[in-house]
């Protein structure tokens, strides 16, 4: 019987619904936090995990990684990186995460894989914003994003440099992408959960505002994408290397569909109120599959 690590936070409503998706299957998976795991040239692996002794999991699924410093957050990271590199499959691994966590490398890499997203620029200082804001808010608003943001926190609707926040607002980096009309009429996008390369769960997210997040008060609407939208969302995991993501998709007022963000943690439970099978247990099935 397969032995899988849960990296989690706390036992929240996601970490327990996962929990209960691998017992009902009467696998063990052991949660564990990636702040309590550490390098140990000592361990027969160089790699000591709570709750696995001098072993190993045979696979390790992300749920969350906890904030703090830099250091501390880049050598969670390094573990996972480590795990990987000593054959353990890790979902999502250190690879898809950073490609994730940072919007301007995601935006790289789906512009990369010529993947539909918004014009984008991220550039360090204030007088490269000037510049960026000054040459394109002609042609119509951006969006500031931080860099490092989820849960459509901090976002900016910028018309003019004026709406520019200070550097030490955004850590010296802005991240400027431009806004797209929702076709609607409405404010209304879309996320579409993606595992193991197909669309398992979509919702609609419909708001009084342009910022259509759950956790801001956007409500979540029952959804069915058609085959080209499913399609994209799956090339767009796919680019980062993500096995599993929420993908954030907005349909312009031509009637195109392109990508905002993939969320290499994402979490789903507004998702789940509006779906009707379990996204723990797409996540969980899938990953004991790919084990076989």
């Amino acid at each position: 019987m397969p032995r899988i690590g849960l990296a989690i936070d706390d036992r929240d409503w996601h970490a327990r619904a996962l929990l209960q998706a691998f017992e009902v299957r009467t696998v063990a998976a052991i949660p564990f936090r990636l702040a309590g795991a550490a390098f140990d040239s000592g361990h027969p692996y160089g790699v000591a995990l709570p709750g696995f002794g001098a072993g190993l999991p045979d696979a390790v699924l992300v749920r969350s990684i906890s904030g703090g410093s830099f250091e501390e957050v880049t050598r969670r990271l390094g573990i996972l990186h480590a795990l990987r590199e000593l054959g353990v499959p890790v979902w999502n691994d250190a690879r898809a995460i950073e490609r994730c966590v940072d919007k301007s490398t995601t935006s790289f890499f789906l512009a990369k894989a010529s993947v539909a997203t918004p014009a984008t620029w991220a550039v360090e200082g204030r007088d490269a914003a000037v510049a960026v804001v000054e040459r394109e808010s002609p042609a119509g608003p951006l969006v500031l994003k931080p860099l490092f943001g989820s849960q459509g926190r901090g976002l900016v609707m910028v018309g003019g440099v004026a709406d520019l926040p200070p550097p030490d607002a955004v850590g010296g980096v802005y991240y400027l992408q431009r806004y797209v009309l929702p076709g609607s009429g409405t404010f209304r996008d879309h996320r579409l959960f993606v595992c193991a390369g197909e669309v398992v769960a979509a919702m609609t997210r419909q708001a009084e505002g342009w910022v259509t997040n759950v956790h801001l008060g956007g409500r979540p609407v029952p959804f069915v994408p058609d085959a080209a939208m499913a399609d994209l969302a799956v090339r767009a995991a796919a680019c980062v290397g993500a096995d599993y993501a929420g993908v954030d998709v907005l349909v312009d007022r031509d009637g195109q569909a392109t990508v905002l963000e993939v969320n290499s943690m994402p979490g789903w439970k507004g998702l789940q109120a509006v779906s009707g099978a379990s996204i723990a247990e797409h996540i969980v099935a899938s990953l004991l599959a790919a084990l076989r």
